[in-house]
This record gives structure tokens, sequence and C-alpha cells, in this order.
């Protein structure tokens, strides 16, 4: 078989998107396109229905998915193997994040205990990390509050509160805390969709019944953090990101719990391998 192919379609099956898939596999989507429709054409099979944007897996297209999910999961396990033949001498760990405050320092440990490693990290908001270790372009994943899932295997790393930022000539400036009612007459500035900070805010929002004077998205945690310093509103951000910068005061929020614990999460079949397992015991032991 067409091992080219087959990634496009697995890529696209866990993306749900020719666009996602192209971006990630770093070729145009007519590429994409066209590996996909000569997988059908040779085998005669249909693996996608279109539903509006939408692309849909036939019945068939969902068993494929779940064969070729175990394919590159096994040949990503064949290279750290081979990698790590000769212990932790060399290697590679690929790391994806949701934010750098808790994993930067984390690994720099790990670098400092195992330096023959070739490591590398990856930023974004928590539903594209957690696509990137389930489409296997990461080894392991930093995420907020992860479901439960079989596939995956999930340590606690450390629970944060979420806390309002605002800049330092802000009317909340002088204060410690900020009730949660009192966002309906400011502008709140939020994360892209898919930000779990977004999602825990806005849910607290919606159950308190307030809603926010204006909404201003940015597709950054640092826009976040800027238009904030620039006065363009108020933003929500976990206390151990507010950092030192003087342009912004942080503010308890009153009247709602807004917690959140990231998690160190891999793939079942990744925990044994001994890179993975290396970083985990270097968690375990903190």
């Amino acid at each position: 078989m067409n091992h080219v192919q087959l990634k496009a379609f697995h890529t696209v099956a866990q993306l749900g998107s020719v666009t996602k898939a192209a971006a990630r596999l770093h070729i145009t989507q007519p590429t994409v396109s066209d590996h996909i429709k000569s997988l059908e054409q040779r085998y005669e099979v249909k693996l996608f229905e279109r539903r509006g944007r939408n692309l849909v897996l036939t019945s068939l297209g969902h068993a494929l998915r779940d064969i070729t999910s175990r394919q590159f999961r096994m040949e990503a396990e064949a290279e750290q193997l081979l990698l790590s033949a000769t212990g932790l001498a060399s290697g590679k760990l690929r790391v994806a994040a949701d934010s750098p405050f808790l994993v930067v320092p984390l690994l720099s440990q790990f670098q400092h205990q195992h330096p023959n490693i070739d490591v590398s990290i990856s930023f974004g908001n928590a539903k594209t990390v957690y696509e990137n270790l389930i489409t296997l372009e990461a080894d392991v994943a930093v995420l907020p509050d992860v479901e439960k899932n079989q596939k995956l295997f999930q340590a606690p790393l450390k629970q944060d509160k979420l806390v309002c930022i605002v800049d330092s000539g802000h009317r909340f400036a002088t204060r410690r805390n900020v009730r949660i009612d009192e966002f309906s007459t400011e502008t709140l500035i939020l994360r892209e969709a898919g930000s779990h900070t977004r999602s825990i805010i806005e849910h607290a929002l919606t159950q308190s019944g307030i809603t926010p004077a204006r909404s201003l998205i940015l597709g950054s945690r640092e826009g976040v953090r800027e238009a904030v310093a620039a006065g363009l509103g108020i933003g929500v951000v976990g206390e151990s990101e507010v950092g030192q910068d003087k342009r912004i005061h942080a503010l308890t929020i009153r009247g709602a719990q807004l917690k959140v614990t990231e998690y160190f999460v891999c793939l079942n079949e990744s925990r044994p391998t001994p890179v993975v397992s290396a970083l985990y015991n270097l968690i375990d032991s903190l």
C-alpha cells in the first residue's frame, strides 16, 4: 500500500479537515485531496462523505482509521526503540504544550539529566495540543483538565487558579480582587476558540448570567497580555502565567471557582518507551 496516501487519509480522519491536514503535513490541500482520491480509486471504495463543509468518515473509513492509528503508533514506537537502543545516549522527545510556563522549566531539568536527547517543543491551544498528541505529532503533551480516555496515560502536574489581569492604570488596579459580575461593564479579551482558559471563563460567565460589555478575540496568550497592557480590556490567565510584568496587575476573581489542573499526557503505547518513561520519572520525583 502507498504509505503517503495512508498518512494523508489518517491525518484528515483525525483532524476532520483537508485544510488542517495539509498544514500538519506541510503539503498543499490539492495534494492531500489527490492522495485520498487515489486511495479510494485504487480500491474502489468511499472513505469520506461530504456533509456541507464537513468531511465525515464512512463505516469503512472508521475501520481504516482504527488500523492506521495502530500502524502509525507502532512506527513511532519502532523509531523510539531504535533511537534509544543504547539507553538514553541518544533519542528524540517531541513535546506539545498549551503554555511554556510549566513545561519549559521541566524540560530544562530533563535536558540537564539527559543532554544527548534531542528535545523539541510546540505550543498551541488545548485543542491543537491534543490533536498533535493523537496524530502522533508529539510524544507527550502538557494539557489542562483532560477527559478520561482509555487510550491515554495521564498524570497530574500542577493545579492553577485563573485570575483577572488589568493594566496598571485600570480602575481595578488598586484592588486585590474583582467580582465576576463586574465583568459585565468591561471589554473581555479572550483567546481563540479551542483555548481551555476561554472555555472555563465563558462557562463561568454563562452560569452567572453575565455578559461582558464587549469581547476582543486574539490568537495567542502573548496577544492577550499585550492587549491588556495596552489598556484595551481585561483578561483571564493562570496565576502562574502572570509573571513580573509591571504593566499588568492581577486580581483574584470572586463569585466563581476558576481552577485548572495541568496534566502530563501520552498514549498508553508510548508510556514504556525509554525517553517518555524518563520524562515521567522526572515528573514523579518532583
